[in-house]
């Protein structure tokens, strides 16, 4: 049977389509295409799409992301997660450890053993940026840092709010945050269960049930702030927890973390072939 062997991978909720770019190149597919199968109703259904490729060098995988809508990312913390499990699977590196080469930047990353089909990744020392953003009712402060994409960090009192991510909506497209917008990470902590976050996303513009890269601006934030201490662990929507670990840098004026990393899950849902015709044609 003739087609295109994809991987569909879960990394704490966020889902992803990967493809293998020894076998489908990056050209093969326009954004309408990749809008085309991530749609949840007529395609395979996904929070982004992602092509894995051998990197520059042995040891380096080349990482290429695009958001539900086509639209290219140069980062995405949990489809990297994904990516570095996947990679193993498919020996584009030989070992558990390697280098991810995305358009953020190369990123050192490993498989983890044990329960729960896990993956760390090491990220680029990061620090806020100002942004000039009224907190609304019901919001305690608003913080901005850029973790390979940027995010806003909304600390609210609850995150039950039904007009939530509304807000996220509205925030994503801010005039302090253009022109590229911003994702949106509401968290708050709830007495007996802890920290918790919900994500309104760029590119996918809803919202998501996990968020890599927001998990690590929220863990900046509020570790600035005095409410936590590194490493810090969050439930995301999907129930599932993400862990990050770092240092706080406090030798510049902007909060900063040093040595950020992201633990979570990278788990290989299914691997099959897309025989419908005109998904990667224009």
């Amino acid at each position: 049977m003739n087609g295109t062997v994809i991987y569909k991978m879960s990394g704490s909720g966020n889902d992803f389509v990967f493809l293998d770019g020894r076998y489908s190149s990056r050209s093969d597919w326009t954004p309408q295409a990749i809008a085309k199968i991530c749609a949840r109703r007529s395609g395979v259904g996904a929070d982004g799409l992602a092509i894995l490729d051998r990197g520059s060098q042995p040891g380096r995988v080349k990482f290429t992301f695009f958001n539900d809508d086509g639209s290219e990312a140069p980062m995405c913390g949990n489809a990297a997660l994904c990516a570095t499990r996947l990679a193993v699977r498919l020996e584009l590196v030989c070992g558990p450890e390697m280098v991810l080469e995305t358009e953020a930047g190369d990123f050192p990353t490993r498989w983890l053993d044990g329960p729960g089909e896990r993956a760390e990744i090491q990220l680029a020392d990061m620090q806020a940026s100002p942004v000039d953003i009224e907190p609304a009712a019901g919001e305690r402060s608003i913080g901005f840092f850029t973790v390979g994409v940027p995010h806003l960090v909304v600390l609210v009192d609850a995150l039950d709010t039904p007009d939530l991510m509304e807000r996220g909506r509205e925030l994503r497209y801010h005039v302090s945050v253009q022109p590229d917008g911003a994702n949106v990470n509401f968290v708050a902590r709830r007495e007996g269960v802890g920290w918790r976050m919900r994500t309104y996303e760029r590119g996918v513009e809803r919202e998501t049930l996990a968020c890599g890269t927001g998990a690590v601006a929220c863990a900046a934030v509020l570790a600035h702030e005095g409410k936590i201490t590194l490493p810090w662990e969050v439930e995301s929507a999907s129930g599932m927890r993400l862990e990050v670990h770092g240092r706080l840098d406090g030798s510049c004026d902007l909060a900063g973390i040093r040595d950020p990393g992201l633990v979570g899950e990278g788990r290989l849902v299914l691997q099959g072939v897309l025989v419908q015709p005109g998904f990667n044609t224009p």
